[in-house]
């Protein structure tokens, strides 16, 4: 696996840059005989994704290449389609650092991937249960027997499980289908399955064309989570803390500047601008980035649950994935004056 290039990863996963929308340089700055499961002190590869506006808007903005450019680096954005696809990629070194749920970054962990979170990119309510407009389904209850769409690994298929079991059930009384977030719509709109465990922006665009979000639950999403590849942390912490300090600059501005976060954001996920809107004001960017014991109590509700759908061995790995998962040095340091100043030619404070 070391003498693969991250070329040949990207193939194995399906990532071809063909497969990958608005990504434009997938495998720009490939260095030499780079390994997946090695790393560089000189490149950084990173994912984008529709759940993440701060990555779109970092993408958008190029401000990263600005910033590794000035400490003669390279950067490399590959497209996540879920918390799932994110983990895969940081598994198989196709990225160095990933964004998914802080549930899956659990789960990831949890399973033995050598992955810590260094940052924290939202508090997002981004899940919910979704029907028809002309669906009987009311309740979490109503959905005994039934056949309900989520994308297992990701933030929509622990909301489901948890769902499940405040209304006194368990995976065992509905069946699960496996599809990706935009597969798992489109299952729900021709009739495949009674209910979706939806993910913004797919669920905020199903929402404004008539699907209804009959289950909402804020506690039951997980934050955003910043993942980076331990061997990452090791051979290039000036790379995790350019983009830790990136993300605090982006976080920033785009609480400056909503409307054109929410018009990069519509773009980026090739979505309408009030679709856009609505997935914005339920993604919490303002939120203290440090990931501790807030985050810690959040994913410990969602550990036995791991442990009892069969996706982790045993609690004891939950446990051990919770002792290990964060790394809080990136974003205690995050510096956003720092990117102001490669950016704007504004001096550091």
């Amino acid at each position: 696996m070391a003498q693969l290039s991250r070329r040949r990863a990207l193939q194995a996963l399906g990532l071809s840059a063909l497969a990958l929308p608005l990504s434009g340089c997938v495998m720009e700055g490939e260095g030499p005989g780079r390994g997946v499961a090695g790393g560089s002190a000189h490149e950084i590869y990173l994912d984008y994704a529709t759940y993440n506006p701060l990555s779109l808007i970092i993408k958008a903005k190029g401000w990263l290449e600005k910033v590794a450019e000035a400490h003669g680096q390279t950067v490399t954005w590959v497209y996540s389609a879920g918390s799932n696809k994110a983990n895969e990629s940081l598994r198989a070194g196709v990225v160095d650092v990933g964004s998914t749920a802080g549930s899956a970054a659990l789960l990831a962990r949890a399973n033995r991937s050598p992955i810590r979170t260094i940052d924290l990119f939202s508090q997002p309510e981004w899940s919910a249960l979704v029907r028809t407009p002309d669906s009987p389904v009311r309740t979490v209850a109503d959905l005994a027997g039934t056949s309900v769409a989520a994308t297992k690994g990701t933030d929509p298929y622990f909301f489901l499980l948890q769902s499940l079991g405040a209304a006194g059930m368990s995976a065992q009384d509905v069946t699960v289908v496996n599809l990706q977030h935009a597969d798992g719509r489109t299952a729900l709109d021709t009739g495949q399955v009674a209910a979706w465990s939806g993910l913004d922006p797919v669920m905020a665009a199903a929402e404004k064309a008539g699907d209804v979000l009959f289950h909402r639950q804020l506690k039951f999403n997980t934050y955003g989570f910043l993942n980076a590849r331990e061997v990452f942390l090791q051979l290039n912490p000036t790379g995790a803390q350019d983009v830790v300090n990136t993300y605090a600059y982006a976080r920033q501005w785009a609480l400056q500047h909503p409307e054109e976060g929410i018009a990069i954001l519509a773009e980026g996920a090739s979505i309408d601008r009030d679709t856009a809107r609505r997935v914005w004001q339920r993604t919490h960017l303002d939120i203290d980035p440090v990931p501790g014991p807030e985050q810690l109590a959040v994913l410990e509700r969602v550990g036995p649950i791991l442990v009892e759908s069969g996706d982790v061995s045993s609690q004891q790995d939950v446990d051990e994935a919770l002792a290990n998962i964060v790394e809080q040095h990136y974003a205690q340091h995050a510096d956003a004056a720092a990117v102001a100043q490669v950016i704007e030619g504004k001096q550091s404070s």
